[in-house]
């Protein structure tokens, strides 16, 4: 299955480019992709492409933060036609559940959860494609727009506590406080941004009741267009879950509205099982934590639910061929200055 996007994920992709003295048209020809597209927004295109372009431009120009510069300049229009839905509701928290509701319909790739614990809100995301790719553009577009549209639905009144990435901070954090204007945790357990859960329930100055249900029977129309893979839904939720510890199969039935039974049922039909796409999920994060010098092997072995360090051992070694550790010094810190960036790494946390 080939995961889509609507063409609006590239939004100021061209702009962008033109100001970093890249050849724009080109490397969309390149990723197979027309900008004559990116005049189309609601065309959909494969987000494996898009992601491809972004890491490329951002090699090219050497701008660690080609995708948060794309996200800088987004309007909550870009949403298409779920903006207008989005615009009427109540507060943040009715707002970010519309967009939890309709995220295929903007994203396929786009997995997003809301975790509330006491006054705190984290609002997980990730982008989750067939294959594992090293996307920490589209990671960081992700959370640079959800952060653009709580400012527009919010304006003064959000303040974010933080803003967190699971890769490594880049060297220039400009861009970075500029745009979030909030703490910046890098090597964090999850991708997202973290908020206070009074921010939810502001009211939000623009809603109409009257708007909301009109563009609520608007917006249903649109899902027969863009019914999503269960399978693929169920790679998201596990995605999100596995790092709180949460991607049990009852837990994520819940998630996909149905009882276990059903859900195991489900992905029979579907060629897949519950196991299956755990493992998967676990194989595709660890590669994703091991490049990272600021996961410690302990650490990489709880985020991925194992209590013991050897049980993740022999996991991995079953999964791989060989050791975690020996994986890690042939693939990743192979040379002496990845090595030396490790050891003064960690886990970044900085303004």
């Amino acid at each position: 299955m080939t995961v889509l996007a609507r063409a609006a994920s590239l939004t100021n992709y061209l702009e962008v480019s033109r100001h970093l003295g890249l050849n724009g048209h080109g490397l969309l020809a390149q990723a197979g992709l027309s900008a004559s597209l990116l005049e189309a927004p609601d065309q959909r295109i494969p987000v494996a492409a898009a992601i491809n372009v972004l890491e490329e431009s951002a090699r090219l120009s050497g701008c660690e933060a080609f995708g948060l510069r794309m996200a800088e300049l987004r309007q909550l229009s870009d949403f298409g036609e779920v903006s207008l839905l989005i615009s009427h509701q109540h507060s943040l928290r009715d707002a970010l559940q519309v967009i939890v509701q309709y995220r295929h319909v903007l994203n396929n790739a786009l997995a997003i959860h809301v975790e509330e614990t006491g006054k705190t809100v984290i609002i997980r995301q990730e982008v989750i494609t067939e294959q594992p790719m090293h996307s920490r553009q589209a990671i960081e577009l992700a959370i640079g727009v959800m952060h653009r549209f709580c400012s527009a639905l919010l304006g003064a009144h959000w303040h974010p506590v933080s803003a967190n990435f699971t890769h490594a901070a880049p060297a220039d954090l400009a861009i970075h406080r500029r745009i979030f204007g909030c703490k910046l945790e890098f090597n964090s357990d999850f991708n997202g941004i973290v908020c206070s859960a009074a921010d939810l329930d502001t009211t939000n100055p623009q809603a109409n009741e009257a708007m909301a249900r009109l563009a609520q029977r608007y917006v249903c129309a649109l899902q027969d267009d863009g019914n999503p893979s269960l399978v693929h839904e169920v790679r998201k939720s596990i995605f999100l879950l596995i790092p709180m510890g949460r991607a049990t199969i009852e837990h994520i039935a819940q998630t996909q509205g149905m009882n276990v039974r059903t859900l195991q049922r489900r992905l029979e039909e579907d060629g897949a099982t519950f196991s299956e796409l755990v493992n998967s999920v676990r194989r595709d994060l660890v590669l994703r934590y091991l490049e990272s010098p600021g996961y410690s092997l302990g650490r990489i072995a709880d985020m991925l639910g194992y209590s013991m360090h050897s049980s993740f051992t022999r996991w991995f070694i079953n999964q791989f061929g060989q050791p975690p550790a020996t994986w890690r010094v042939q693939h990743d810190l192979h040379t002496p200055h990845k090595r030396a960036r490790s050891a003064a790494q960690g886990p970044v946390t900085t303004r």
